[in-house]
């Protein structure tokens, strides 16, 4: 296989050069430019890579958008109308207000940075889940829910899976408790799609379906069933190649199946009601405290990207009783108890902790005493491996509509959170098309953030 850099891209083909690629180099050395001999050498000279400060990350996702200005970003001196009814509270870090409701995450904000200028231009929920999960503009309209949303792009947790694989007896990718609305392979197919935990942690007869051994099943007669399906599937051999096909999932997803259920380790990864109750309850007994309590149990597993989908956060009207009572408490509570368990169990410094959504809110309150969608501005909590702790990273203006220093976009976040993995965002696979697809693109590591 030879490589050729073009452009900043490496471009690797079997058979040698495109004939694209193999015409502008031509035109370059006819153009009086460094020819062939001078672009290989630039090859040969090595370039920074990303850096694999982590292993593995949890990725909570506060679907429908989070008030930004009633969190991590409060603006106490601005009009009733724009500040909302929540007092500012201090944090461990000097100088650092939160909104008051953000109490647990105020007491360690040392542990993490809050970046306050993430901002682009999609207001749709679907749209703009679509947009940061894989960082291209949705094909479709707003409003429209199928289940992966992205058939064309692999999402953030797809690529993770893809490019470093399984660590273990567990998938790679997990979603829980529903799948994620923009959450699927893409174009890498089934292989790298995510396992999804459609069940409810928080509830007292939680289990994840069919991983259970039947009753009156010997290890033997398991094996023999085992035997007997694979060559029920060689004489299909042909068609369950067929990438993308039905088939193909079909044979993926049986094969994960049994993978889970002859592995006990695996299985272990999901018996969360073996965690001391003291410490469920320091998480919270909800749905998002016990997901990020389940997804700290399936990375010490093995696991390497857990989304956690969080919604009911698209508060229109009435919003401030439902934030102070419903939303913001137990997401707070739960990503505080997730940082502080994994630093206690020493698997902070090896998993990135994420906690966004698809935009924020609107700077004034409406006439229905909600906030509406507002993409322009929102935060992003970022803690773990490879963090620079303690921080505020950018700001916005008096109203919280706008950054006013270090904006980011969508391809900058997911450029930091790729190289924070050992991942280049740049590197690229072909679509079934043939056409070479750069994990993410553009982007740049948010300033400061990194260690």
């Amino acid at each position: 296989m030879e490589s050729f850099a073009i452009g900043g891209r490496s471009r690797r083909r079997c058979d040698g050069v495109s004939r694209r690629h193999l015409l502008r180099l031509g035109a370059a050395g006819l153009a009086g430019c460094p020819g062939l001999p001078a672009l290989l050498r630039a090859e040969e000279t090595p370039r920074p890579g990303p850096r694999a400060a982590a292993k593995n990350v949890i990725f909570i996702f506060l679907e429908g958008g989070p008030p930004h200005q009633d969190m991590w970003d409060p603006k106490p001196e601005a009009p009733a109308e724009v500040r909302g009814p929540f007092a500012p509270i201090r944090t461990s870090v000097p100088g650092t207000i939160f909104a008051e409701h953000c109490a647990r995450s105020a007491r360690i904000a040392h542990k993490f940075t809050v970046v306050r200028s993430h901002t682009h231009a999609d207001n749709g929920h679907a749209t703009g889940y679509h947009y940061v999960m894989t960082g291209r503009r949705a094909p479709f309209p707003d409003g429209e829910y199928p289940v992966p949303t992205n058939e064309h792009f692999p999402s953030l947790g797809s690529i993770v899976a893809r490019e470093l694989g399984p660590r273990g007896d567990l998938p790679p990718y997990v979603n829980l408790p529903h799948p994620m609305s923009a959450g699927g392979p893409g174009f890498f197919g089934p292989e790298h799609a995510p396992f999804v935990i459609e069940s409810d942690p928080s509830q007292p007869d939680f289990e994840v379906r069919d991983l259970g051994r039947l009753a009156g099943f010997s290890e033997a007669r398991l094996t023999r069933r085992r035997e007997l399906l694979e060559r029920l599937e060689a004489d299909r051999a042909a068609l369950a190649a067929a990438p993308g096909g039905r088939a193909a999932a079909l044979a993926t997803h049986t094969r994960r199946a049994w993978d889970l259920i002859t592995a006990p380790r695996a299985r272990a990864a999901f018996r969360i009601d073996e965690e001391p109750e003291a410490l469920r309850e320091e998480y919270g007994l909800t749905q998002i405290g016990q997901c990020a309590l389940l997804g700290r149990r399936l990375v010490e597993a093995g696991c390497r990207f857990v989304g956690i989908d969080a919604p009911g956060w698209d508060v229109h009207f009435n919003c401030f009783p439902s934030l102070a009572d419903d939303l913001i408490p137990p997401a707070d509570r739960a990503f505080a108890a997730l940082v502080d368990d994994l630093d206690a169990r020493g698997l902070l410094a090896e998993t990135l902790v994420v906690m966004m959504g698809e935009m924020g809110r609107t700077p004034k309150v409406n006439a229905q005493a909600g906030r509406d969608h507002w993409s322009m501005a929102q935060c992003i909590l970022f803690a773990g491996a490879g963090i620079r702790p303690g921080q505020v990273i950018g700001a916005t203006d008096a109203h919280a509509a706008a950054p006013t220093r270090d904006p980011v976009s969508v391809a900058d976040f997911r450029h930091t959170l790729l190289w924070l993995l050992g991942i280049d965002s740049r590197r690229e696979h072909d679509d079934p098309l043939g056409r070479p697809t750069p994990h993410s693109d553009g982007g740049a590591l948010i300033p400061g953030l990194i260690a």
